[in-house]
């Protein structure tokens, strides 16, 4: 009877170590996808808050810019489709519509010496800088989220529990190709 006992209280231990080694690992990899989570959600936040600085940018220019409409429309319907953007990749292609669309914005400012000097577009040209910074450190971040979750979720045995609880990969939050060209800006 001791000899019984002695091997269910084995049994039970080596059940304890992988059940805890089991609910260590998933508990972790939750960790982990609420960490891609809160980084996409600040984000988020982030892209919301440039989103909002549009309009009164736009009107600002308005102004100015009576000839340059087709440059005004394509601002604000690129903001339009970011604020509708519902998955990372929507966000994503719609951020660079944004991007691009502000950049031409800015190219074509340049050639308004009264509208560069008003103190309110000054203004809102520095808060538009700023939360591009911003941005930039929200994608960092997510980015950064999104490796470790990624990892963790590869490496073995966690790929078994990982495919066993439904955790899969997520998406970095990747710069379109496009993003690295100058715009070009034709007034002929």
């Amino acid at each position: 009877m001791k000899k019984t006992s002695i091997v269910w209280i084995g049994i039970l231990a080596i059940f304890l170590v992988i059940g805890g080694f089991l609910m260590n690992s998933y508990n972790h990899m939750v960790s982990k996808k609420e960490m891609v989570e809160n980084a996409s959600a600040n984000l988020d936040v982030t892209l919301q808050r440039r989103a909002d600085l549009i309009p009164n940018l736009v009107n600002s220019v308005k102004g100015y810019m009576n000839h340059e409409s087709e440059i005004i429309k394509q601002v604000t319907e690129a903001r339009t489709n970011l604020i509708n953007a519902r998955n990372v990749s929507e966000k994503l292609k719609a951020n660079d519509e944004l991007t691009n669309s502000l950049q031409s914005l800015m190219v074509v400012v340049e050639n308004y010496p009264e509208l560069k000097s008003s103190s309110n577009f000054i203004q809102l040209s520095d808060e538009l800088a700023g939360t591009e910074n911003r941005i930039a450190t929200a994608r960092r971040d997510y980015n950064t989220s999104v490796n470790q979750y990624n990892t963790s979720i590869k490496k073995f045995p966690n790929r078994i529990i990982a495919s066993f609880f439904g955790f899969e990969k997520e998406s970095y939050y990747e710069a379109d190709d496009s993003s690295t060209k100058v715009p070009i800006v034709d007034f002929e």
